[in-house]
């Protein structure tokens, strides 16, 4: 959440502004996912910020995009993760997940949920490339090749005697045939 001020109040910017004027800094996962516009920031007594006396963002601080429910089952069982991790109500298939406010931590817990949900196995570097909730569901539903091939089983036997270590000059390992004499 970013809190802001501006004079004139009147000509305070729009969330959607705001975050298009800072998406062109900064990556997605960066951005803050709601824009509140104070008169004043709370100050304490001491003239610090007071954090505690911040108000919650109201719906009218996110910048949204139009609802347009999921479709298919793949787009509605992603729809119910993100909603379950965002807890929202509803998520539509335009919706970002930043903008919801994600943010890393929750990607994480998104990516687990997907791969146990649809046995896939997506890597987070990909998710954090693709937040739109459409995008995701084309990823699960792809078909995918293994990025390499299985891996093969191995003996754990050795494949012949170890020698014993020995010391230089030490005395034999127990249970070796004693030096020849001098």
């Amino acid at each position: 959440v970013a809190y802001f001020t501006a004079r004139p109040v009147a000509q305070a910017p729009t969330p959607a502004a705001l975050r298009e004027a800072l998406a062109s800094q900064l990556p997605d996962y960066m951005l803050p996912a709601a824009f509140v516009h104070l008169d004043r920031l709370p100050l304490t007594a001491n003239g610090k910020l007071d954090r505690r006396a911040l108000p919650a963002p109201g719906t009218d601080a996110v910048a949204s995009r139009t609802y347009e429910p999921p479709q298919g089952p793949v787009e509605t069982r992603i729809a119910g993760i993100w909603a379950a991790l965002l807890n929202l109500d509803r998520v539509g298939r335009h919706d970002h997940f930043f903008e919801l406010g994600g943010h890393s931590l929750l990607m994480m817990q998104l990516l687990a949920r997907l791969q146990d949900a649809f046995q896939c196995q997506l890597r987070l570097a990909v998710l954090f490339e693709h937040p739109v909730l459409h995008e995701q569901a084309t990823l699960v539903a792809q078909p995918r090749q293994p990025s390499c091939p299985p891996v093969a089983p191995v003996s754990r036997e050795p494949p012949c005697p170890r020698p014993s270590p020995r010391p230089p000059g030490g005395p034999p390992p127990r249970g070796s045939p004693p030096p020849p004499p001098p």
